[in-house]
């Protein structure tokens, strides 16, 4: 039985300029666990686009405005504010993104509402530290470098980690100085929308903070926008060479956070048992609706048998259930469409002769409204495989055997994605010999999926380009300007 919410759920409307605003055409967002329309939300115009765009350029051209006069200090109070009022309301946040999303209460309530809190504080401690530098160059000039805020950013965010994806931004951006137009993914709109409150009832000022909720084309016409002056976007690779290419014609800063297949390598000398349960958590979490996601796991031949035996075990024991139960590990996929995806390639993974070993099947909750998928894995797999290739965003896992170390480093970086991988040894040596030669942004050894505010994050190859998180993001959300003066 799928539990009643207890939160109250409003029409949803634009945040432009500090006001909230109404929209002659909505849409609806729905619950992946009943398919259930939970609320009507506003449907932005390109004209909205351009009221939002302006008062965000606006606030921050405005060299008498309340937030160029804001000292660093005091940006970093108002976003320490921020982490406060959404601590004070973490359940509710928690609930919202679980019953947009369909994410276990749990991951939402103990996982990612904390570390959206932490990547706000994290940030508005480097309010103060953002600087300069004085350069020694010639005796007859004074010359310093400067860091100023890029301007006015447009944040582009999925619907996986809908706030948590959304603080990577906002966290930088405000602690930078710059100004904000927002777009949520319309599948799950409802967090944004919450967190615009909190920011007017922070004191955010009018204009700094915008949201803008819509499909895809409200998307284009932010990147296409000339008053916008960086992109900061999360999602897939194929869109991310959308906003390549349209971002081109007006030169915006880009930031781009895209898909991976990561490889999960575990070599017959680890502890075979924690690599068990890495691969679950590497697979399983989030319902496979993870850019990071383990989904290729290479086991070395000679524990092969004993792993996968060990590893299906755990997985059936992870049944789909009603998202806002505290006990439930699996929950439902965010859509219809994407559950149809990730069935179409289960049936692939058949066609292609890998074998099932647990799971592909929907999964009837309460009377099968909802969309559940069992925990899937096939063994079998080889690397040219597309399940082995594509990104499925699911759950649904590859397990690949190797001999070697020569070979699995071969097969792992065989693949257009270059986001994350992890590495299963007690050898010390072993671990950073392959680390070293994995073409990812992250390696976790004897571990998976570990994330801290202090730590870059992003991807080689197609999964994008910048790093997000850690002093890597204050880069992307600053100019560097120089400075001469002559002393002659």
């Amino acid at each position: 039985m799928i539990a009643a919410t207890k939160t109250k759920l409003s029409r949803g409307r634009l945040l432009i300029d500090g006001q909230w605003v109404e929209t002659a055409k909505t849409f609806a967002t729905s619950n992946p666990a009943t398919g259930e329309v939970l609320t009507q939300i506003a449907a932005a115009t390109s004209a909205d686009v351009d009221h939002a765009v302006a008062a965000a350029r606006k606030a921050f051209e405005d060299r008498s405005g309340p937030w160029r006069k804001m000292s660093a200090s005091e940006r970093g109070r108002l976003i320490w504010r921020l982490a406060d009022l959404l601590e004070k309301n973490i359940d509710e946040f928690a609930e919202l993104e679980t019953l947009d999303n369909g994410k276990p209460i749990f991951e939402s309530r103990y996982v990612d509402m904390p570390m959206v809190i932490d990547v706000l504080r994290y940030y508005a401690g480097w309010a103060t530290k953002i600087h300069g530098e004085t350069t020694n160059t010639f005796e007859t000039a004074f010359t310093y470098t400067l860091r100023e805020p890029v301007g006015v950013v447009g944040m582009i965010v999925p619907w996986n980690f809908p706030l948590l994806l959304s603080s990577w931004k906002l966290g930088p951006a405000l602690a930078c100085g710059n100004t904000i137009v927002w777009k949520p993914a319309s599948l799950t709109p409802l967090t944004a929308l919450r967190f615009g409150e909190l920011a007017v009832e922070a004191g955010v000022p009018a204009g700094v903070l915008n949201i803008v909720t819509g499909n895809s084309e409200v998307g284009r016409t932010m990147v296409r926008h000339p008053g916008i002056d960086k992109i900061a976007f999360t999602g897939s690779t194929e869109v991310g060479k959308e906003i390549m290419r349209g971002a081109a014609d007006t030169m915006k800063r880009i930031t781009l956070e895209l898909g991976g297949k990561s490889p999960n390598i575990v070599f017959a000398d680890s502890d075979i048992d924690s690599a068990v349960k890495g691969a679950i958590t590497g697979i399983f979490y989030g319902k496979g609706e993870v850019c990071n996601a383990g989904s290729r796991l290479f086991v070395e031949s000679k524990v092969q048998d004993e792993f996968l035996e060990k590893l299906v075990a755990r997985a059936k024991k992870m049944q789909p259930a009603d998202p806002l139960d505290p006990k439930t590990r699996m929950g439902a996929i965010v859509s219809q469409e994407q559950m149809q995806t990730v069935l179409g390639y289960i049936e692939a993974g058949k066609q292609e002769g890998a074998k099932l070993l647990t799971g592909g099947n929907r999964v009837s909750v309460d009377g099968g409204k909802g969309f559940f998928i069992e925990p899937t894995i096939f063994g079998s797999v080889t690397n040219d495989m597309k399940i082995a290739q594509e990104e499925i965003f699911g759950p649904v896992l590859a397990a690949l055997a190797f001999d070697d170390i020569d070979q699995v480093i071969a097969q792992a970086n065989q693949n257009p994605y270059g986001l994350a991988s992890a590495v299963w040894t007690r050898d010390v040596k072993k671990a950073h010999m392959v680390s070293r030669q994995l073409k990812a942004g992250t390696v976790w050894i004897n571990t998976y999926g570990l994330m801290d505010a202090a730590m870059p994050f992003g991807g080689y190859k197609s999964s994008g380009l910048g790093r997000e998180l850690g002093m890597n993001a204050i880069e992307h959300y600053t100019e560097t300007k120089t400075v001469w003066m002559n002393l002659g």
